[in-house]
């Protein structure tokens, strides 16, 4: 069986795009550098950020064509994150809002890409 566990975001600069997930996260990167920075979350998930200039190939597509999802487990969590981003000035794209899959909110990251926010309700 596959079992990926890398997500690649391309970014404009992964230094400041690493201190913007660290605050964010609330975890330091493993590995900064201008052109890649890496986080090893304690999911098991290996995010990286690479930059969108040095790629090869050539990324084609920008941010919001895809979500990184991050579940908690209960609506105070979750309004708790949503309050916190907001206060932090995190662009927010969607407030926190019943969907048919659960309670979400979403946010968009400096280089547009979209953060979903859920607690898994109703399935």
């Amino acid at each position: 069986m596959i079992s990926p566990n890398y997500v690649l975001l391309y970014v404009d600069d992964p230094v400041a795009s690493a201190a913007y997930y660290a605050d964010l996260l609330g975890q330091q990167p493993v590995d900064v550098s201008p052109t890649f920075s890496l986080f090893a979350l304690a999911s098991g998930l290996m995010l990286g950020l690479w930059s969108r200039h040095t790629v090869e190939p050539k990324a084609l597509a920008s941010g919001g064509g895809a979500e990184l999802c991050i579940r908690v487990d209960d609506r105070s969590v979750l309004n708790d994150m949503y309050a916190d981003w907001s206060a932090r000035g995190v662009a927010i794209a969607q407030r926190p809002v019943a969907m048919d899959f659960g309670y979400t909110f979403m946010a968009i990251d400096r280089d547009g890409h979209r953060l979903r926010v859920f607690v898994r309700e109703g399935a």
